[in-house]
């Protein structure tokens, strides 16, 4: 007896946990979709969920009726009929889960195969030309087959963007040769793919609220195609372990509305997000800055002679210049989140930059502890005023 009540006090707290599993903001969730793609996961899955459902009900139903009214009763000593080798039952309890499996079946392997729509031949992947018609073919295969381009509505137009997965950030390079970090912009309504591989160890691309997920691996490209249908912030994840800040290696993919888009692509492409002059036009114009814009705009200025010579380019490339073996920070002053954790406030911007090891483990930035204040705070005003929003707005 009191076995069975330490059970039931049991239950108000699972209820309690239960709960509080479904508080808090909304974030990573497949039941939300805004995508194709996302749409017919969670098609299925209620699918499956009815099905499992129904298996569930019937199973219990068949049980307390064999219980409760099949129960041996006092003084009766006779056998129930036996119904082994019954045909009838045998071939109920084959038919029956055929059925059911054939119900979830056919459209996972519709689902599989349309979410398995190759790149378009002609398209091509980033870096590629698309007027060589050789060479976008092999870009655009990608590995897995051929197809062409009337195959796809989109054709030549197709957007494919390579994405790379580092511990512990995403590396968005596309076609018209920039790149970005850890946020991903896209037109909405029409078929985005992406050629994604790793450079350190196996991640996982998944953004729940467009579609499924993916394994980024060293060495392997692998494709995939995601569609969003309305423009807004969707939140994607590293879904596979990969080292101390797994957790933290989020990414944003950004949806716009195709002339929206088209603007910002222009405004990345001609390098004018990168919102500052090398040093040596910095150094002519100094003077000029500084009496237009006042002391925001000359620490910026400054902050490109400071970028460079704190060896920043080192890793970080601006408008194409720098080797970009860190995340690229052509558009970082559009970013909402600082490498996807700290808000995007001056005061995060220094911590990061001063102690990048502490906030985010395991990540392979350099620290600058003993930067002194003039240079962080040049450096700082700098990157917050690298935007192309703001040149489009403009």
């Amino acid at each position: 007896m009191k076995r069975h009540l330490g059970l039931l006090r049991l239950l108000p707290l699972t209820a309690v946990f239960m709960l509080l599993a479904g508080c808090g903001e909304e974030r990573l969730s497949a039941l939300d979709p805004y995508g194709p793609q996302a749409e017919w996961i969670l098609d299925n899955m209620i699918l499956s969920l009815y099905v499992m459902a129904l298996v569930v009900i019937v199973v219990f139903v068949l049980y307390f009726i064999a219980v409760f009214k099949f129960r041996k009763k006092p003084g009766d000593e006779e056998l129930p009929k036996q119904v082994e080798g019954s045909k009838a039952l045998e071939l109920t309890w084959t038919i029956i889960p055929v059925i059911l499996l054939a119900i979830l079946a056919v459209p996972t392997i519709w689902g599989t195969y349309y979410m398995a729509e190759e790149v378009p031949e002609a398209a091509g992947s980033s870096g590629e030309e698309s007027g060589d018609e050789e060479q976008s073919g092999e870009g655009g295969d990608s590995g897995n087959g051929e197809s062409s381009s009337e195959e796809s509505p989109q054709g030549e137009d197709a957007l494919v963007i390579d994405v790379t997965g580092h511990q512990f950030w995403w590396q968005f390079d596309y076609p018209d040769g920039f790149s970005a970090g850890n946020e991903v912009y896209i037109p909405t309504n029409e078929k985005v793919w992406f050629n994604l591989t790793a450079s350190d160890v196996i991640h996982s691309f998944w953004v729940p609220a467009l579609g499924g997920k993916i394994d980024t691996i060293p060495g392997v490209e692998n494709t995939m195609w995601l569609e969003a249908n309305e423009p807004g912030v969707y939140k994607g994840k590293c879904a596979e372990l990969c080292g101390p800040s797994h957790a933290l290696m989020d990414f944003k993919v950004i949806a716009m509305e195709p002339e929206e888009y088209e603007a910002w692509e222009a405004e990345m492409a001609s390098g004018n997000a990168s919102g500052g002059q090398s040093s040596e036009e910095s150094g002519s114009e100094q003077e000029t800055s500084d009496n237009d814009s006042g002391e925001g705009a000359s620490a910026a200025s400054n902050g490109r002679q400071a970028f460079e010579d704190q060896g920043c380019i080192t890793c970080h490339a601006v408008d194409g210049q720098g080797t970009g073996q860190g995340p690229t920070l052509s558009n970082f002053g559009d970013r909402e989140k600082i490498a996807n954790i700290l808000e995007p406030t001056d005061e995060n911007l220094e911590d990061w930059i001063r102690h990048p090891g502490d906030i985010k483990q395991g990540n392979n930035m350099p620290a600058f502890p003993d930067m002194n204040d003039e240079d962080m705070n040049a450096i700082v005003q700098y990157l917050q005023s690298l935007s192309a929003e703001e040149n489009m707005n403009q």
